[in-house]
């Protein structure tokens, strides 16, 4: 369902596009409140955040981040739908996507670096290259598991609260927690793309 309202989004944007690349004033933008002005300044946000994070090849990296965004997002708002559980509630689904940034950061590496990106696992110091080797393939391997398990038991709560308050006080007081829900279904989406910008810059750094 999730990948569904995503393929939804994308629809609407290549349509938008395609609107835009008939009109002659397609160099500026709609007046009023508009599909395209919406996604344009939706774009912008997100690409000025990925740069901020990642630097100026943040552009390269923006439609697999901005995916993994909407996906978890979506998924996370579909927990607020009566009859609908948030496919982030599951764990597999979760570290299915934390595997996916996992897999992603360290190609990445591999290709900026080559073989140098191991480099970064043995520390500034060779006489303790041995141990920060280790200490660095734990931490990595790590975090996919904080990944997934920081969105499901974030997503989990919220979607026991929600339930629980609308059983107790099913008039009124369920649309404050409402509210709630979709501020912590953004605010996972947005943590869970942030770290993966962090571990993404992280990979194709020089500095190390």
């Amino acid at each position: 369902m999730a990948v569904f309202v995503l393929l939804i989004f994308i629809l609407l944007a290549i349509a938008a596009k395609m609107v835009t690349r008939y009109r002659e004033e397609k160099l500026y933008p709609d007046k009023g409140f508009s599909l395209r002005n919406i996604l344009e300044v939706c774009v912008e946000l997100f690409l000025g955040l990925i740069n901020s994070v990642i630097g100026e090849r943040g552009r390269e990296f923006f439609p697999v981040l901005a995916t993994l965004f909407f996906f978890i997002l979506i998924s996370n708002i579909l927990g607020l739908i009566p009859g609908f559980l948030p496919p982030t509630s599951y764990l597999t689904v979760n570290l299915s996507c934390a595997l996916l940034v996992f897999i992603y950061y360290n190609y990445v590496g591999f290709k900026e670096h080559g073989m140098g990106y191991l480099k970064q696992f043995a520390g500034p110091v060779i006489y303790i290259a041995p141990l920060m080797f280790v200490i660095e393939l734990i931490g990595h391997c790590v975090r996919p598991i904080s990944l997934s398990l920081r969105l499901f038991g974030n997503i989990n709560a919220d979607h026991t609260l929600v339930g629980i308050i609308s059983g107790l006080v099913p008039l009124g007081a369920p649309i404050a927690f409402l509210a709630l829900g979709l501020f912590v279904s953004f605010l996972q989406a947005f943590i869970f793309t942030m770290l993966s910008m962090v571990y993404i810059s992280m990979a194709i750094s020089h500095d190390h």
